[in-house]
């Protein structure tokens, strides 16, 4: 069963993460060692989390508190796909494409 219209990971660590850490976007991006710009882009959903940003997570928050690097890739992977989905379906641009065998 997959998910509907999944958010964007970087909503949840705008929402969840960074309210019950107590942090602001500066210091949760001085945490996990980037730009404040650069977070600033992921929280917003403009830019995606990276396998490099997954592992500066799993660094921050420890794989016991949420933080596992593959947890937020999965994240990412399922928002990422569910969009494809939603926008090849609107554009009609799989229909082109015939099964092989």
């Amino acid at each position: 069963m997959r998910m509907f219209d999944p958010p964007h990971p970087g909503e949840t660590l705008r929402e969840d993460v960074l309210p019950a850490l107590g942090l602001t976007v500066r210091a949760a991006a001085l945490a996990l060692g980037v730009d404040r710009t650069t977070l600033s882009k992921v929280l917003n959903g403009r830019a995606g989390i990276s396998p490099m940003m997954a592992l500066r997570i799993e660094q921050w928050l420890g794989v016991e508190r949420g933080g596992s690097a593959e947890r937020w890739l999965s994240q990412q992977l399922a928002y990422d796909l569910w969009q494809a989905r939603d926008e090849a379906k609107r554009g009609k641009v799989l229909r082109k494409i015939r099964a092989a065998g």
